[in-house]
């Protein structure tokens, strides 16, 4: 039976505009109305995923940066799983030495070497996942989260990584060089404590070995008292994988990776064809189907 549903963002929850569709909206309503738990599972940072959920009517628990970070429903922070020093300028050192572009994320902002690298990277996912991407919209979002501070340029990452003030939760590195990614994925995996992973075929997503959705998930249903076995999770990519091993009910989008499918029980439909809404009504209907059950064995005895 489904207490709990953890649902990730970016090729899961939203759709080609970042935004929640009106239907995926309704089913996470009604799941909570029901008195089942939802909860987002990003690897987005808190400041950048919260202006979007803020959308729904519940307040929701967040897992965010891969589970670097974990917020409750009032988003007070559970526990964060920062990289050391040592770390960070090991995984430089390989980025460095394939000339691949990275990004640093902290629990305070993500900090680019260039905005218009960043925005290139947005155009060339879009047409990953067959969308048709709008630069216009994609050079307003940039400037509204520069506006909002949430994005600094530098061209000093030094200085960051020596900073005392602010906790380096992740790494986000991206390339149009599948051999150099390649490459560096093997490189990083023989450093040791990271969690090397990935949201796209495009890019690398390192954090703490610690720092994995599927260890955060498992916390927040100790917190909850839900057993494992009692939560559906749907994701799309490589990053999702550790939750969907550890969950009951493990469903991956139709648009899902299909390293990710192959280790599903369940496929639902795409992001754009409301896949996420689909399987938290068919989770919802098997609920109902089983209390009527539960109920008339009741009235039976």
């Amino acid at each position: 039976m489904v207490k709990l549903i953890a649902l990730d963002m970016d090729g899961t929850l939203l759709g080609p505009n970042h935004d929640i569709s009106r239907r995926n909206m309704e089913a996470i309503n009604k799941a909570m109305e029901r008195g089942v738990q939802v909860v987002v599972a990003t690897g987005r940072a808190f400041y950048e995923a919260h202006g979007i959920i803020r959308e729904l009517e519940t307040p929701l628990p967040y897992i965010c940066l891969n589970g670097a970070e974990v917020r409750n429903e009032s988003h007070e922070i559970l526990s964060t799983n920062a990289l050391n020093t040592e770390l960070i300028h090991k995984v430089a050192d390989v980025f460095r030495a394939e000339d691949i572009f990275y990004q640093i994320y902290t629990d305070r902002a993500i900090y680019t070497s260039s905005v218009e690298r960043d925005i290139e990277i947005f155009m060339d996912l879009a047409g990953q996942m067959g969308h048709l991407a709008s630069e216009e919209r994609i050079r307003n979002f940039m400037e509204e989260r520069l506006e909002r501070g949430t994005l600094i340029e530098t061209d000093d990452y030094r200085s960051i990584f020596e900073s005392e003030d602010e906790n380096i939760l992740k790494l986000l590195a991206s390339s149009s060089s599948r051999a150099k990614l390649v490459r560096a994925k093997n490189e990083l995996n023989e450093i040791g404590n990271l969690a090397v992973s990935s949201s796209s075929a495009g890019n690398i997503e390192l954090t703490h070995e610690n720092a994995q959705k599927g260890i955060a998930l498992a916390h927040i249903a100790e917190i909850m008292d839900i057993d494992m076995k009692d939560i559906m999770a749907v994701g799309d990519n490589l990053n999702d994988i550790s939750m969907l091993k550890r969950v009951g009910t493990a469903v991956a989008m139709g648009n899902a990776a299909s390293e990710v499918k192959g280790i599903a029980d369940k496929v639902t439909a795409t992001n754009i064809e409301d896949g996420v809404a689909l399987s938290i009504e068919e989770a919802l209907h098997s609920l109902e189907e089983k209390q009527e059950a539960q109920a008339g064995e009741s009235a039976e005895s």
